[in-house]
């Protein structure tokens, strides 16, 4: 489904886009899409549409092996942009990865041409894919180490952590999805969490009892 969107909306999210002509900023304003919750925005061997702009929502970036088990890369917020898709557009190369709406999307792919003509002649939007790239590799050498060097329990602490609130909404489907792991290993951990005194469980809920415990344990 495609919307038009207020052009100052996306300027402040992307101010780098203020570089860009009016009449070609334009052209590209009517072709934002609207995506519900759960849409495949992109899967493994299809080929790069555009250059995702988000506007409103989250993406998260998956990869997933022959087992079926997934891992979290990243996610995608407003302002952002998915390495992914950018490497794909100057590799010439295919989605090797998965990328799923969150919640619901509001969404600008920029055109394949514009895109190579924004790299080419445009250095502060060159420069924008490029900070991405930077940010994105720091993100996924720091997610090769938790998983290279820490144990799943403590990395399971940090990403309850990281929700940085005292009652968290989610299975424990996707609390292994996060981690890269398999539900019945995260639920013995949890389990092991309860009887330490550091969470209650619920229905698709997990509640905080003990942030600095769990905040000993991550540092572990």
């Amino acid at each position: 489904m495609t919307t038009a969107v207020n052009r100052e909306n996306l300027l402040n999210l992307y101010p780098v886009l203020a570089g860009i002509p009016a009449a070609l900023l334009d052209k590209l304003l009517p072709a934002v899409m609207k995506l519900p919750a759960g849409t495949e925005v992109f899967t493994e061997g299809q080929p790069c549409q555009g250059f995702p702009l988000l506007l409103e929502g989250s993406i998260k970036v998956v990869k997933q092996a022959s087992s079926g088990r997934e891992m979290l890369l990243y996610r995608v917020t407003p302002g952002g942009s998915c390495i992914i898709s950018s490497s794909c557009l100057l590799g010439h190369t295919a989605y090797n990865a998965r990328g799923i709406a969150e919640n619901p999307l509001t969404l600008l792919a920029l055109p394949i041409p514009v895109f190579a003509k924004l790299m080419i002649e445009n250095t502060p939007f060159r420069d924008f894919v490029f900070h991405l790239f930077a940010d994105r590799i720091g993100e996924l050498m720091q997610l090769v180490e938790e998983v290279a060097f820490n144990r799943l329990d403590q990395r399971l602490a940090k990403l309850i952590l990281a929700r940085n609130e005292a009652v968290i909404t989610i299975t424990h489907q996707q609390l292994a999805d996060e981690l890269g792991s398999v539900r019945e290993i995260v639920s013995r951990l949890l389990k092991g969490f309860v009887a330490q005194g550091l969470v209650t469980l619920g229905r698709e809920q997990l509640t905080v009892s003990n942030r600095i415990g769990l905040q000993k344990l991550a540092a572990m």
